[in-house]
C-alpha cells in the first residue's frame, strides 16, 4: 500500500507563484518516475511535468519556462514550482509516481489532488 499526499495548492493572482509538494509513504522499495498532472473542468487530465529517478525532466509545452520539477529521493517527495501563473493554469493538480513495492512489482499511484486557482 502506497499513499501520495499533495500540499501547496491554493488561490493566487495571475503572475504569482505556488509550490506544490507530494510525499510518498507506505510500502516503498523504490520510486521511479514522479510527475504532476492536472485536470481543468470539462477537460481531460494532462501531463504537466515528470522527473525520472535520475533527474531527467520533461514538461508540457504550455508550462515550459514557467514551471520546474524537482525531487528529494531521501524524502520520497516531488515538488512543482509554478511561476508566472496564468488563469489557464487553474485546475486540480495530481501527483503520480511509479512505485516499486519489492524487486518485482511496480504500481502507478495517484495522489488525491490539490486545487490551484489563478484569479484576480
Amino acid at each position: 500500500q502506497v499513499q501520495l499526499v499533495e500540499s501547496g495548492g491554493g488561490l493566487v493572482q495571475p503572475g504569482g507563484s505556488l509550490r506544490l509538494s507530494c510525499a510518498a509513504s507506505g510500502s516503498i522499495f523504490g520510486i521511479y518516475a514522479m510527475g504532476w498532472y492536472r485536470q481543468a473542468p470539462g477537460k481531460q487530465r494532462e501531463l504537466v511535468a515528470v522527473i525520472t529517478s535520475g533527474g531527467s525532466t520533461n514538461f508540457a509545452d504550455s508550462v515550459k519556462g514557467r514551471f520546474t520539477i524537482s525531487r528529494d529521493n531521501a524524502k520520497n517527495t516531488v515538488y512543482l514550482q509554478m511561476n508566472s501563473l496564468k488563469s489557464e493554469d487553474t485546475a486540480v493538480y495530481y501527483c503520480h509516481a511509479d512505485v516499486a513495492t519489492d524487486s518485482v512489482h511496480i504500481f502507478g499511484s495517484w495522489g488525491q489532488g490539490t486545487q490551484v486557482t489563478v484569479s484576480s
